[in-house]
């Protein structure tokens, strides 16, 4: 990477929260090429230190931690209500805690308003007034504007006045929404959550010496290999290390490994070290070495995920919604009725729905009754036939095939009796 390149990316992290940023100022300030200078903004977008906004143009944001990942930012709300900013723009960055709606009269609405909060509220100034005395931003429905003298206390505060076509309840589902949608992401977690930071290495001009040392040092035998630009080249094991005297390390090591960065998930992490029957992962960013996972991180993380309590509904969870689920001998049967949510256009449940909900329940089926962490291999499909709304379903999937590593189930579909649908699916697994 050029240092241009990086000039620009210190210059941008220098800049005050809710500066505005363009490829043609910063061109212009340092002196570079507007071709670096874009390249350099989309990097630091990437990085999450400037973010591209409907209406508001590039600006300057404060990185929200994965910790906080459930909180908005008022320039966040701005896009979701497809909103216009009155005035407040500098406080745009700020995250909102929660919002409040202000369908109640003035003296009821005090105990209510705190920082960080939103009001959502129409037409009523006097609300607007109050709500930004008591360090509250404003949102204004039903495409309202507002005064200069709230649009001069928004500036002097930092706190957004923002202007949105849609009505209050709209409004407040929408955010919900985004809300519950960053929930989801929360849950999911990232090999940066669960890397090892700043990890031993060796470079390619190292000898054997070094990879010992750092043997009785660590008590680990796997070790990144890195050239002169800190870029990862190679994987060292005590494997490549027997009987190699003399040689050095860029001679001994597996060269081109397979690498991952910190914004991979934990789920696709595994799914490589199983297939590939890998032990240690170096996590790159921007092809340098910042981090390393090993198969036990990964297998501790998955069984963390596991017993934590589910905080938003996923997809999955929405297709088995209303189905009971019973034990037996080989799996597990659930019952339930087609919902509204499975329906096609036309009136049937759709294929991708039916096919959905036969994978849920095998994949189900092997996490519950057989106790395992499994990653999918494939799924077949052999046929599925039309059902309607509410009638009453039984999918049954039982285990027909099971070795140390894989399994292997059978999903059939039953509305009366008569077969629908059935599919096999075929997974890797990891006892818990």
């Amino acid at each position: 990477m050029s240092t241009k390149h990086n000039l620009i990316i210190e210059y941008i992290k220098q800049l005050e929260v809710g500066t505005r940023i363009s490829v043609r100022r910063i061109a212009q300030q340092l002196g570079v090429s507007e071709g670096t200078a874009y390249r350099a903004i989309k990097e630091a977008e990437s990085l999450e230190y400037v973010k591209t906004l409907p209406r508001v143009g590039t600006v300057r944001i404060e990185k929200v931690e994965k910790k906080d990942i459930e909180r908005l930012t008022y320039a966040e709300v701005v896009s979701i209500v497809d909103g216009m900013v009155l005035g407040g723009r500098k406080g745009l960055d700020k995250t909102l805690s929660r919002f409040v709606i202000g369908a109640m009269t003035i003296d009821a609405m005090k105990k209510y308003l705190s920082s960080g909060s939103l009001l959502i509220v129409g037409n009523r100034e006097e609300a607007h007034r109050l709500a930004l005395e008591n360090d509250c931003a404003v949102l204004i429905t039903g495409g309202f504007s507002c005064s200069q003298e709230i649009r001069d206390l928004a500036d002097a505060k930092e706190l957004p006045v923002i202007t949105s076509t849609y009505d209050t309840f709209t409004i407040a589902t929408m955010i919900n929404k985004a809300i519950s949608e960053r929930m989801i992401k929360k849950d999911i977690l990232l090999v940066e959550d669960i890397m090892v930071p700043n990890p031993h290495y060796l470079s390619i001009n190292d000898t054997i010496e070094k990879w010992r040392m750092l043997f009785y040092t660590t008590g680990h035998s796997r070790f990144p290999v890195v050239d002169q630009n800190h870029h990862v080249v190679g994987i060292v094991t005590s494997k490549d290390i027997a009987d190699a005297e003399g040689k050095s390390i860029q001679e001994l090591m597996t060269p081109n490994p397979i690498t991952v960065g910190p914004k991979t998930t934990i789920a696709y992490a595994a799914h490589i070290m199983i297939w590939e029957g890998i032990e240690l992962l170096p996590v790159v960013e921007n092809k340098k070495l910042v981090g390393i996972v090993t198969n036990q991180d990964v297998i501790k993380a998955l069984q963390y995920m596991s017993s934590q309590p589910q905080v938003s509904e996923t997809l999955e969870d929405m297709v088995l919604k209303g189905f009971q689920n019973k034990k037996i001998e080989d799996g597990m049967v659930f019952y339930g009725s087609v919902s509204p949510m499975l329906l096609s256009q036309i009136g049937t449940a759709s294929w991708s729905a039916m096919t959905m909900l036969m994978a849920t329940v095998g994949s189900v089926a092997l996490r519950k009754y057989k106790q395992l962490d499994i990653i999918l291999d494939s799924f077949t499909v052999y046929f599925v036939k039309p059902v309607q709304l509410d009638d009453e379903l039984e999918v049954t999937a039982r285990v027909i095939e099971e070795s140390r590593h894989f399994n292997k189930v059978e999903v059939t579909c039953c509305h009366n009796k008569e077969l629908v649908g059935k599919a096999l699916l075929s997974a890797k697994s990891m006892k818990r």
